[in-house]
């Protein structure tokens, strides 16, 4: 597997992001090592909160988030997932599958870090990734966040949105991520933080991920991943322990989603679930502190 890494030097203006990044080094199954980035910060001995952000942001995403978490106790790991952020980038599209990327999360968080107790917050992709660990590792987990995020099986037709925005990944002669993050916020992005999230990606064979990840999203009852994500619903429809919905009222891809988790997620029930006003699709951008406050207040009325 052909790999690249981002250069350090990409990631010394980032603004309003302090946080350096701890390693976790695993096999990816042929031999080759990948490199995963975490941002690892808050008390040691506080309840741990995993960030898992989605397509095609990084750990950046969520910095208006992480201080609203650590002043309240808790340890946050924001891990970078594969092809994004300070993370490795194999670069041929092929590399890519969501079954890979569970398991390269899975590495992470449980070989890697041996997180136990842990409250996933999800959105974009890292619902999809993060709902599956959680299925599929359900005593790792003590409550769960979901936020403007789903889990597909292919049996319900997406939108022509959707299918439209996979086309464009795949496609288009310019890919611009930071173009792409700012068209899903309320609010207008500087130029600073839109240059934040092009420094992940300096050149095109980078962004081989991100270009891809679209079409690894279930579409079709025969997909790929179709069973699996059937497989975790089944779970998820036995899941007891504590289920918040977190969706922001702006998003035009997930609008409705959290509805779903609502009335098929036990756990779910009798919970304040929240709907956060003035927030796009990365709601982290513009309603950040008021997502971090939310999940450190499901934390704090939710004792293990």
């Amino acid at each position: 597997m052909d790999v690249v890494r981002t250069p350090e030097e990409r990631f010394t203006a980032l603004p309003d992001f302090p946080y350096p990044p701890t390693y976790v080094t695993f096999d990816a199954g042929d031999g080759t090592p990948l490199r995963v980035a975490v941002v690892d910060v808050g008390p040691a001995g506080g309840e741990v909160v995993v960030l898992l952000h989605g397509e095609p942001s990084w750990s950046f995403l969520w910095r208006s988030v992480i201080p609203e978490l650590t002043a309240a106790g808790l340890r946050v790991v924001a891990p970078d997932l594969v092809g994004f952020g300070r993370s490795d980038k194999p670069t041929d599209p092929a590399a890519y599958s969501y079954a890979a990327h569970v398991e390269w999360m899975r590495q992470t968080l449980f070989e890697g870090l041996a997180l136990v107790d842990v409250t996933l917050v999800g959105q974009d992709w890292g619902g999809l990734v993060g709902l599956r660990l959680v299925a599929e590792h359900p005593d790792r987990f003590a409550r769960v966040v979901v936020s403007n995020t789903g889990l597909p099986t292919g049996d319900t037709p997406m939108s022509e949105a959707f299918l439209a925005w996979q086309r464009f990944a795949t496609t288009a002669r310019r890919f611009d991520v930071g173009r792409v993050v700012a068209n899903g916020t309320v609010t207008p992005l500087p130029p600073e933080v839109v240059a934040a999230y092009d420094a992940p990606f300096p050149d095109e064979a980078s962004k081989a991920g991100a270009r891809v990840f679209p079409a690894l999203v279930p579409t079709a009852p025969d997909d790929p991943a179709s069973a699996a994500n059937r497989a975790a619903w089944e779970v998820l429809t036995r899941w007891e322990k504590p289920f918040l919905t977190a969706f922001s009222d702006a998003d035009p891809i997930t609008g409705g989603g959290d509805r779903v988790f609502q009335r098929l997620v036990p756990g779910a029930r009798g919970l304040p679930h929240t709907t956060l006003r003035g927030g796009g699709h990365f709601l982290q951008e513009d309603v950040g502190a008021e997502l971090g406050r939310v999940v450190a207040g499901f934390v704090a009325a939710t004792p293990r």
